[in-house]
This record gives C-alpha cells, sequence and structure tokens, in this order.
C-alpha cells in the first residue's frame, strides 16, 4: 500500500521530531543551510516563470520543486522543526526538553539564512554583471516585491504588523502539511504530489514564509531596494517568524496530533444503543 493513515504518519511525524531535536549542531546547521540555498533557487524560479508568463499562479506551481528536493534531500526548514520539534516534548520522550527544543530551532533557522544570503549574493552577482550593472526585468520584480512587503506593511503601523502575522500563519499552517506529505506516500511521486498541493497554495496566496523572506528581501536590498536591515526586520522577518511559528504548530501538528495520537476514546456503541434504544410496543 502505497499511502500511510494518519495514525501511522503522525508517529513519524513525532519520531522525526525527536530525531531533529537530537541532531548535532553541525548537522543542523548544515542541513539548514543547503535547505535555504535550495528554496531561494526555487524563488528565482519562480519569479523568472512569473517575469516570463506574465501570470502569478506559474510562478506558483513552478515553486514548489524547491521544497521537494529538499524534503527529499533530508534537509530542515524553520518552518518544518517550528511544528515536529514540540511532539517529541508533548510525548515524554526521553532527554527532550524544551531547551534543546529551542536549540534545535536556532541553529535550523542560522543554517536557513546563511544558506539563503549566500544564494541572495550570488544571484545579485548574475543579475548585475558582477555588480556593474543595473538588474534587468527579474530583478527589478524582486525590488519591487522586497518593497512591497517591508516599506507596503509599515505605511500602516501595527496593522501592517498584524497582517504580515497572520499571513505568517496561514503559511505554515500550508507548509507544515507539506512537510507532513512527505510522510504520507510511501512512494517518491505520491510524496512529491503531496507535497506539492499545500506549497502551491501558500505561494499562490502570497503568504509569508521565514525562509522565502530571509532571501528574498536581503537580495531586493543588493540589488537596490530602498530600505534597510531594521526595516525588513520589524515589518517582516519577525512577525512571519512568530506567524510560522503559530501556524505550524497550533494550527498542523498539534491538531494532528491531539486526534491521531492522543484520540479521545470513541463512543460505545454497543451500550450507547441499549440505553438509547426505543421501547418496545405491546402486544397485549
Amino acid at each position: 500500500m502505497s499511502y500511510n493513515k494518519p495514525a501511522e504518519f503522525v508517529q513519524t511525524m513525532i519520531d522525526t521530531g525527536e530525531a531533529k531535536v537530537r541532531t548535532s549542531t553541525r548537522d543542523l546547521v548544515l542541513r539548514g543551510m543547503m535547505a535555504g540555498i535550495i528554496l531561494s533557487l526555487a524563488v528565482v524560479v519562480a519569479i523568472t516563470t512569473i517575469v516570463q508568463t506574465g501570470v502569478g499562479i506559474v510562478g506558483a506551481l513552478v515553486f514548489p520543486v524547491g521544497f521537494c528536493i529538499l524534503s527529499l534531500m533530508g534537509y530542515d526548514l524553520l518552518t518544518g522543526v517550528f511544528g515536529l520539534a514540540p511532539l517529541a516534548k508533548f510525548e515524554n520522550r526521553k532527554g527532550i526538553t524544551w531547551s534543546r527544543i529551542l536549540r534545535c530551532w536556532g541553529y535550523v533557522g542560522l543554517g536557513n539564512l546563511i544558506g539563503s544570503l549566500l544564494v541572495a549574493f550570488l544571484v545579485a552577482l548574475t543579475f548585475t554583471m558582477n555588480f556593474s550593472v543595473e538588474a534587468g526585468a527579474v530583478g527589478q520584480k524582486f525590488i519591487a516585491a522586497a518593497t512591497a512587503r517591508t516599506v507596503g506593511y509599515a505605511e500602516h503601523g501595527v496593522d501592517g504588523w498584524i497582517t504580515v502575522f497572520v499571513k505568517g500563519i496561514l503559511c505554515n499552517l500550508m507548509v507544515c502539511l507539506g512537510v507532513i506529505g512527505n510522510m504520507t506516500a510511501r512512494s517518491v511521486a505520491g510524496k512529491i504530489a503531496a507535497m506539492w498541493l499545500p506549497i502551491f497554495i501558500f505561494f499562490a496566496l502570497v503568504f509569508e514564509h521565514a525562509v522565502v523572506n530571509m532571501f528574498l528581501f536581503p537580495l531586493g536590498m543588493m540589488l537596490g531596494a530602498d530600505f534597510g536591515v531594521a526595516t525588513w526586520l520589524n515589518w517582516n522577518l519577525i512577525p512571519t517568524v512568530l506567524g510560522n511559528l503559530v501556524g505550524g504548530l497550533l494550527f498542523t501538528c498539534v491538531p494532528l496530533y491531539l486526534t491521531h495520537a492522543k484520540t479521545a476514546p470513541a463512543i460505545d456503541v454497543e451500550n450507547d444503543a441499549e440505553i438509547h434504544a426505543e421501547p418496545a410496543f405491546s402486544t397485549k
């Protein structure tokens, strides 16, 4: 059978969360870095197709290729470990503490940032002929997107900040479903299909993903966008990270954990039928 039932893949989620918390510092950073590199290149592919076709939905259809590749390679995104790592603590797995979960989140996030910044620099170099000319149409698209999603939110003050936070929640609701999709199937084709669908949704609806944004905004700044690091952090990355944490953990992984690992007792149908049975009509 090519499909793992929810009760099966939720146990895989718990085991995976434990394994990630126990992973060495070197491997957390390395896997995070490679995930950041691959996801960043997928963003470039998606934006390039949008510019070439003029149709945003085409970019959303293309973008999940990067997520599928990094997932199949066993690399880690901060958004994924936000949801999976705490499950091992909920199960009281030996040696799993909140400090170790925070360590896991921190090193994966650091690796994601390193990989994203590296690709941002290399892509900026290729867009500008080693920073000797202005970026072309694709580069200008990155500048416009980065500006709209920092300065554009800042113009609305607290309402803009809340909007980014909520978009972060909705994003990681979908992204963690993509992470879990890799556990629901046993064939590579099945895994790819299960991952592709929710990642397509998040990108098509322009939700906010912390690791994507670790690439998008630094690239925009390198290409000449008119905002600084403080604006990026305050009006995008910080609310996005917080929203991703809430969305991935509370909206995706915890409900699956509660209903398939800590399932409430089923109704006793036999006794229930006796209690609520209709009284028999008298034959007298």
